[in-house]
């Protein structure tokens, strides 16, 4: 007998551990609930009930297999070794097979437990699985990693032009076992319910995964490089829950977007080549957080900014939560994350820039917000995205430059569409006036919007001499 561990790939096709266990022979897959430890990692309860509604298509897919899906609970990643031992020894396991994931905690959980496999002569084996190239194989000349994105990115396209990564062999139905799956829970104690509405957005399942791939490839990708910025279009390929939680594969992601540009990175569609370039991004700060591992542990990639005389403000940290700060593009992308569970690409960066340079307040409590409110909640991607956007990290925009959310609304909502639908108390305005209403008050003394909670002009200045307090040496540092 042999087991698969699922943890973030809760699909059937192009799952490299599953395939692998399978081609042994008889296999069982197992999966751990751990709400201290989801709880401890901020992971959003919307985030936890699609891994759960995903579980139940994944298990019916498996029992279609004759592969049993059993379910264990335990608290935190620590019982992880014992819970996988003890499946082991109840049902005869030889070998013990798991995709590996990537960060302080993963790691030393997966470290755990192979050596406690080990030691009780079971075989433990890791694959590559969420990412094109292991970290460590990708390195500078120096045999470092790398800290600049296009030049990894250089080094990643030389890679796949001599080889790209094969898809894992297609899982065979297997003779059925006389063990059965366990239920799947319908919620995890310390994590609240999520609104139906929320999960009509995000319906859960490979199907799901596969069909909104094809469909972004057959009606998008090739207009991509324009749209993807565009918040009040469907410009984007909304596959980013599907690929946190492992119900599609980025080797499906890149196949399927070459195979519409005659298998080329480089040419052809400006669409498809923008796209892998997110695909490497998403590559690059898993790479950067198994490199540097103190991202991981809160802290900034650029010691040196651990000295930003951030502001204690919870006034205005929960304005910018609860998307009331007077600036309607923010407004309306800190509740598009609240209802949801995800927000589009180009506003993540302009409110957390908003957040950590106009208010000057951490960097990590926006990182943390995000965390406990999104769907495709990743570690690797979150801390990189924030880190960059607060000049803080690897590859980092320069401190000195600064969004102005109002001309960021301008250029990329013109028409004022996608505030007017997450901000409605702004519809009746016209397309300029939108951007930036004027505080007004009816007859009755009702205020129709907040007043902007700072003046740009001069929070930026604060922002700016924030930065330039550095020491100088390391200051220079700061830039890409």
């Amino acid at each position: 007998m042999h087991l698969t561990w699922l943890r973030s790939d809760l699909r059937i096709d192009d799952n490299t551990a599953l395939s692998a266990s399978t081609e042994r022979g008889p296999t069982i897959a197992l999966w751990l609930v751990s709400p201290g430890q989801w709880q401890a990692h901020d992971d959003a309860d919307c985030k936890v009930d699609f891994w759960l509604r995903n579980l139940h298509d994944l298990r019916q897919s498996l029992e279609k297999l004759n592969i049993p899906l059993l379910i264990r609970t335990i608290d935190t990643w620590d019982q992880a070794p014992q819970a996988v031992l003890d499946i082991c020894r109840q049902h005869q396991v030889q070998s013990v097979h798991w995709n590996e994931e990537y960060g302080i905690n993963e790691q030393r959980r997966d470290d755990a437990t192979r050596a406690m496999l080990e030691k009780s002569a079971i075989q433990a084996h890791s694959h590559l699985d969420q990412l094109f190239f292991r970290p460590g194989t990708v390195l500078t000349r120096s045999g470092d990693y790398f800290q600049v994105f296009s030049q990894f990115k250089k080094t990643c396209l030389e890679h796949l032009h001599r080889s790209l990564p094969a898809l894992a062999r297609r899982v065979k139905r297997q003779a059925p076992l006389n063990i059965g799956s366990d239920p799947i829970p319908q919620h995890v104690e310390g994590f609240g319910k999520t609104t139906p509405a929320l999960r009509d957005h995000w319906p859960a399942g490979e199907a799901e995964a596969q069909s909104r791939l094809s469909r972004f490839l057959d009606e998008t990708i090739d207009d991509y490089h324009h749209l993807r910025d565009l918040p009040a279009k469907p410009g984007t390929s909304q596959l980013s829950p599907y690929l946190a939680a492992g119900v599609i594969s980025p080797r499906q992601c890149l196949h399927g977007a070459l195979a519409g540009n005659r298998g080329e990175f480089d040419s052809g569609s400006t669409g498809v080549q923008t796209w892998i370039n997110e695909l490497l991004w998403r590559e690059f700060y898993k790479h950067i957080l198994s490199g540097y591992p103190q991202v991981s542990r809160h802290r900034a990639f650029r010691a040196q900014t651990e000295a930003l005389p951030w502001r204690d403000a919870p006034a205005d940290l929960a304005a910018w939560e609860q998307g009331r700060t007077g600036f309607p593009i923010i407004d309306a992308a800190m509740r598009q994350l609240l209802h949801t569970g995800w927000m589009h690409n180009r506003l993540r960066m302009v409110v957390a820039m908003f957040l950590s340079k106009n208010l000057l307040i951490d960097w990590r409590k926006g990182e943390r917000h995000f965390m406990r409110h999104l769907i495709d909640g990743d570690l690797a991607a979150n801390n990189g995205g924030w880190q960059w956007s607060a000049s803080t990290g690897t590859d980092a925009v320069p401190y000195f430059r600064i969004f102005n959310p109002v001309s960021q609304s301008q250029r990329f909502d013109p028409q004022g569409r996608f505030i007017r639908h997450w901000v409605p108390e702004l519809q009746e305005l016209d397309e300029k006036a939108i951007h930036q209403p004027i505080k007004s008050t009816d007859l009755f003394g009702n205020t129709s919007y907040l007043s902007p909670i700072v003046d740009l002009s001069s929070s930026r200045q604060r922002a700016l001499e924030a930065f330039k307090g550095l020491p100088r040496r390391q200051n220079q540092g700061i830039t890409s």
